[in-house]
């Protein structure tokens, strides 16, 4: 994930969604999964992973790639990746290149919903993924990319 805000800038997003978008319940993270945020530090190694003081507890060991601030959105650089859990994101559509869908692959009750949703903003699926986390049989990974930067997966590859 690239980073936000700035002219030129480009967003990569890593984003935790129920299966109707949802990102929070009563002001709580849907779930947590060691599993899940293992998958997150392989796929943000070596690069900046900006989140806020609310998704700060999911790295426990504080990973030296990790920043925090309440402007993560504003502050990370090109070439760095921001883990969203709570926040707006239709502010920086124009910016988002790539965005990680970890999708929990259940209806939870949900009070906060993703407010960008990459079909509607020039972004197309470009792969899928399916891996056994810690508290979930099975959680999908969707990669989504900016239309012009990407090779989209078949129709055959695809529910939309």
């Amino acid at each position: 994930m690239q980073a936000f805000c700035r002219i030129g800038t480009s967003m990569y997003v890593i984003l935790f969604v129920d299966n109707r978008y949802g990102m929070l319940f009563n002001h709580r993270r849907l779930s947590r999964d060691r599993g899940l945020m293992q998958k997150v530090a392989v796929l943000t190694q070596g690069a900046l992973l900006w989140t806020d003081a609310f998704s700060a507890p999911l790295f426990p060991e504080r990973p030296e790639n990790l920043r925090i601030s309440e402007n993560f959105l504003e502050e990370a650089g090109e070439g760095a990746f921001c883990l969203d859990e709570d926040r707006p994101l239709l502010p920086y559509g124009e910016k988002i290149e790539r965005l990680y869908l970890f999708c929990w692959n259940r209806d939870y009750p949900s009070d906060v919903k993703l407010d960008f949703l990459p079909w509607e903003h020039g972004l197309v699926p470009v792969s899928e993924e399916e891996f056994a986390g810690s508290s979930h049989e099975k959680i999908t990974l969707q990669l989504w990319e900016r239309e012009e930067d990407s090779v989209p997966m078949g129709d055959a590859d695809w529910e939309a």
